[in-house]
This record gives C-alpha cells, structure tokens and sequence, in this order.
C-alpha cells in the first residue's frame, strides 16, 4: 500500500492555524471528516483517547496522531505543517511541525498499522523532513511525500 492511495492535496493543510496540541487535532480532524466523513466528535474523541494512553508525537518535530471509529467508512489520512513549533509532548521533547492523522474504522486495522509504519520509516530522513516542512503549498506537500513513498 502507497500513501498515493489514501492522500490528495485536499488532504493537506499548510499552513495549520493550530498553535497548540489540542487545536491542532482538533484542526486535522474537521478536514479529516470534512473529505472522507464521519462524526466530528467521534473521530476527536478516539483520537483524543489514544493520545492519553500515550502521546503521538514520535520525535523529530512530528506526530502520527490515529484512532478507530466506526463512523470514518474507509482509512483516511490527512497532513498538515505548522508555521511555529506545538509543544505535543513527543518522545523526544521536541516540539512538532509535521502531523499525519490516521483514522479507519476497526475493520481497517491491518492497514492502519501498515500506513503508521510506512510514515514512520518515511520520516525518519532528515532531508525528507526538511522538503515537508519547506512546502509551499499543499500540493508541493503531496509532490514530495509521493515521490519519497515510491522509492
């Protein structure tokens, strides 16, 4: 599975408004309900949840915020960049630019933990990091992130 298959740049926020945790979920969210539907607060409240168990933001300036609800039909996956740094309690302390919010029903599981390692592997490169961030526009985004995944 290529990111191609759950991305569009309609999909990717730059900039974020969001200047903090809870706005910034809250803010990938909508635009996540808003192109592959379910209920807005559903999908927060599962995303909301998994961050308590334990926080998303995996390092490096960026967060693989996900969750399961059974009202999102299909995996969906929406990014955003921010303009300034949120402080998202990662791993390493840092705070995040980067965000990919994953979220699929139950019935998507196998998948959602494929698409979660495949972005984590991804991000790992610093120069990939650095053109994401960069971005201009969503689609310059998209470009970047698309061409990574298909090497």
């Amino acid at each position: 599975m290529l990111l191609s298959d759950l991305l569009s740049p309609d999909r990717v926020v730059i900039p974020m408004a969001a200047h903090e945790k809870r706005a910034a979920l809250q803010e990938l969210v909508r635009v996540l309900v808003q192109r592959a539907g379910g209920s807005y607060q559903d999908v927060l409240g599962a995303v909301e949840e998994r961050e308590r168990v334990m926080s998303t933001g995996i390092g490096l300036g960026v967060a693989i915020p996900h969750g399961r609800s059974p009202t999102v039909r299909e995996l969906a996956l929406v990014c955003g960049v921010t303009d300034a740094p949120v402080a998202f309690d990662a791993l390493d302390g840092e705070p995040v630019r980067l965000f990919f919010l994953v979220v699929g029903p139950e019935s998507s599981a196998g998948r959602h933990v494929k698409v979660l390692s495949r972005i984590a592997r991804l991000v790992r490169r610093d120069a990939l990091r650095a053109q994401l961030v960069a971005a201009g526009s969503p689609r310059e985004f998209y470009d970047v992130l698309i061409g990574a995944d298909a090497r």
